[in-house]
């Protein structure tokens, strides 16, 4: 079942970059889209000139797009997409429950965890709407920042969930000539892999922000990168998830591109910025400060070591000067790379 075939009625939830890139995604699809934020005056603005100028300001949205602060149209979806932070996931899922059609497939791009909890975003969206059903939901991540998927630069992405039929429904949704989209059912590998690369682009940030090079970079990359499958495998997810789109490919882009708000973080306070002025001066969520404690806390659960993130959190969150942790990091105990064995894993559709 290709687009073509499809004429939707798509609910993106979030005014932001990648919800506004999403939405115009869908419309240039032939889905009917609504786009639905908290701001009456930039959904005014949107609907007037077709520009989000606070999140995406050189960017053309398509036409067709509705933007609306009436949570009600979400009553006639049949598929919501979540566009929203991490913190404001919970919130958002109780104000939705009672609007979701029982038949709507919802879709999350949300990067991040819920620090309170330490849970995935799909487990939240599941307690707070409990109708739903897992084979419902789906998430999708991977390699893609909002400002080169707007102007529809080539960019491929996976879309993961329990449900084969579900991952296809949304491939379809989202799939065209500039937006290649594979399917995962490992939903917990494409959550982890998608959050947890973007503490590690707080480290390679504040390494380039020190001018450490390429080769500090690399090795962040790359030891940044056992770190993640190591919880990761922990957790459930499957090794081979964090070799592809939503593993390895989400963590180069977010380590080494100018459009990441995590890497920007970083290198303002590898450049001497407090964390505060570093996020005053960005203005957006940075996902990877919060998701830092919630990665700490889930790896002290799981008896998992993590001494990059360990000693990021040190730098942001106990005045730790940068340089001093990257020191730290490199007196390490020698080891060996293959330090560990993980048993390679597989993930299969849990429906049909």
């Amino acid at each position: 079942m290709g687009t073509d075939a499809l004429k939707l009625q798509i609910v993106v939830i979030g005014m932001g970059s990648f919800g506004s890139a999403l939405a115009s995604v869908c419309a240039a699809n032939g889905h009917a889209v609504t786009l639905i934020g908290r701001n009456d005056e930039l959904a005014a603005t949107i609907n007037r000139n077709h520009m989000n100028p606070r999140y995406l300001p050189d960017t053309v949205l398509h036409s067709n797009i509705v933007a609306t602060t009436d949570l009600s149209t979400v009553t006639s979806a049949d598929a919501v997409l979540l566009a929203v932070p991490t913190h404001a996931m919970r919130l958002v899922c109780r104000e939705l429950n009672g609007n979701l059609p029982r038949n709507a497939t919802i879709i999350h791009v949300a990067k991040g965890l819920e620090v309170e909890t330490d849970l995935r975003m799909s487990q939240v969206i599941l307690q707070e709407c409990a109708d739903l059903g897992e084979p419902q939901l789906a998430v999708v991540s991977g390699p893609s920042h909002a400002e080169e998927v707007s102007r529809r630069l080539p960019t491929t992405l996976a879309v993961a969930s329990a449900s084969k039929n579900t991952a296809e429904f949304v491939q379809d949704i989202l799939m065209n000539h500039a937006l290649r989209v594979y399917t995962n059912p490992d939903v917990i590998g494409t959550e982890l892999g998608g959050a947890l690369k973007n503490i590690i682009a707080l480290g390679c940030g504040i390494s380039d922000g020190l001018s450490f090079g390429d080769n500090a970079r690399a090795a962040i990359m790359t030891r940044g990168l056992v770190e993640i499958t190591r919880l990761g495998v922990k957790m459930g997810a499957a090794y081979s998830t964090f070799s592809g789109l939503t593993g390895v490919g989400d963590l180069i882009v977010t380590c080494t591109s100018k459009h990441s708000r995590n890497w920007t973080a970083g290198y303002l306070l590898g450049s001497g910025l407090t964390l505060d002025a570093a996020l005053d001066r960005i203005g957006m969520a940075v996902e990877g400060v919060r998701t830092t404690r919630a990665a700490l806390d889930l790896a002290a659960k799981q008896g998992v070591s993590l001494p990059i993130a360990s000693e990021i959190a040190d730098v942001l969150f106990h005045l730790k000067p940068p340089r001093e942790a990257v020191s730290d990091l490199m007196q390490r105990m020698r080891t060996h790379e293959m330090e560990e064995y993980v048993q390679d894993t597989t993930a299969s559709w849990q429906f049909p």
